[in-house]
């Protein structure tokens, strides 16, 4: 992941990696709300994404609600000006965060990622 990358970089600021933690996490779960064909609005909102997937995967948005925080480094971090400073720590735990939803739709996903792959 991109953002595991800049947090490890000597930078004054860590907002582009808090910004790709959102992304990754924000584009997973829309591929698991796509793999169940669950529409869903053009949206950053990490929490609403976590909500939607209750349809398929029950409990899941309660198992990353922490993941919500995310929302607020989709849009607001990549202006001028507008960034909030993030520190190294801050974005380590952004990335984090972000870990555990892929991981977790990864898992979710399995069983379909597995049927698709041929047989050796």
């Amino acid at each position: 992941m991109a953002a595991d990358l800049i947090v490890g970089g000597d930078l004054p600021t860590y907002w582009p990696a808090s910004f790709h933690a959102q992304q990754a996490a924000e584009k997973a779960l829309k591929g698991l709300l796509t793999r169940h064909q669950i529409e869903f609005t053009k949206t950053h909102n990490i929490g609403e994404l976590l909500q939607l997937t209750e349809r398929a995967v029950p409990g899941l948005s309660a198992r990353l609600d922490s993941a919500r925080e995310l929302t607020r480094h989709a849009v607001t971090d990549r202006y001028p000006g507008e960034e909030i400073p993030i520190k190294r720590e801050a974005a380590r735990r952004h990335v984090e965060l972000a870990r555990a939803v892929l991981d977790t739709v990864k898992a979710e996903l399995r069983s379909y990622l597995d049927a698709g792959r041929p047989s050796s």
